[in-house]
């Protein structure tokens, strides 16, 4: 294999890792944005208690998001990746190549700018092979760090640290409910009453045909003008 041949292998194999990394990045920012707007979407709803319609809406503009996240985060890069898409090429990758290793930068640019306006001329032809030599001991694909994708992981963990919190302390229906209602977006509810009731009568035993004095007391945001008893 020619010294330029070895070279552009080099580029081939760095575009690779470059792209891996672009989706392992986008991998995280799907789950942590995703997560996120997901979580938003069941506050919205848990907060307002939205009609059919609002809430199809909600729903809709949930799944809007999600697919253009998943887009922009997974699919551009892994159609990249896979060359299904144009990424960058050889010139495109000597630039970041050169921002992590500035003495090959200009010598990388220069070789392929040879190649790529190269003629029959032997001397133009050996000029490139020596140059290409002196940059294969240049570990190209190094200038790809996965660890800088890593530090992403900090925004992953933000909803993952709310889910538990609420399961935690034992509000974890906050959501579970409101994702009901979300998904079921057509069904009308009626948010709960304000207010519970209570019977604090000690003895719930009771003689037929005589009166029974039922004791209670409420608790919550609001206090009811008047309560009835429907039996039967």
């Amino acid at each position: 294999m020619s010294n330029f041949k070895t070279i552009q292998s080099k580029l081939e194999q760095f575009i690779r890792r470059y792209y891996t990394n672009e989706l392992l990045k986008g991998a995280i920012l799907f789950f942590a944005i995703g997560l996120l707007y997901f979580l938003f979407t069941l506050v919205v709803e848990y907060l307002l208690w939205l009609n059919p319609t609002a809430r199809t809406i909600l729903f809709w503009l949930f799944v809007l998001v999600e697919i253009s996240l998943f887009i922009k985060f997974i699919a551009i890069p892994l159609a990249k990746l896979f060359k299904l898409q144009k990424g960058i090429d050889y010139q495109d990758a000597s630039r970041l190549i050169g921002q992590h290793f500035p003495e090959v930068n200009d010598k990388l640019l220069n070789v392929l700018q040879l190649k790529q306006n190269s003629s029959d001329s032997e001397l133009l032809l050996a000029s490139i092979e020596q140059k290409s030599s002196e940059l294969q001991p240049v570990p190209f694909k190094l200038a790809v760090n996965f660890k800088q994708s890593l530090k992403y992981l900090k925004y992953a963990a933000i909803p993952v640290v709310v889910l538990l919190l609420t399961y935690i302390t034992g509000h974890f229906n906050w959501f579970s409910d409101s994702y009901e209602r979300v998904v079921n977006y057509k069904t009308a509810y009626e948010p709960p009453a304000p207010f519970h009731f209570f019977v604090t009568n000690t003895d719930l035993k009771a003689i037929e045909n005589k009166d029974y004095t039922l004791l209670i007391k409420t608790a919550g945001t609001a206090i009811p003008e008047n309560a009835q008893i429907h039996y039967n």
